[in-house]
């Protein structure tokens, strides 16, 4: 167990952190795979924006890189786009 008052908040601070980053991943896991899966182009268009914008805020946040962020960005878009076709 941490020893200094810092330390023990630190403990707590990062126990808080990491359940809030899990919540948002799994949340974006989750609108990724949402529309990864589904047949229904006009549910793909009015996801796309929403997914994007919250893949921006994590990125933001850095519970993913802005890199990984971009890279989903343009999967999904690319689907979004064949589908449209």
């Amino acid at each position: 167990m941490a020893n200094h008052k810092s330390s023990v908040k630190r403990v707590r601070q990062t126990k808080a952190r990491t359940l809030r980053n899990r919540y948002a991943a799994k949340t974006m896991r989750n609108a990724l795979k949402k529309i990864r899966t589904s047949e229904d182009r006009d549910e793909v268009k009015e996801l796309f924006p929403k997914v994007c914008s919250m893949l921006d805020k994590l990125a933001k946040k850095n519970v993913i890189h802005k890199n990984k962020a971009g890279n989903l960005k343009s999967k999904i878009a690319k689907r979004v786009n064949a589908m449209s076709v």
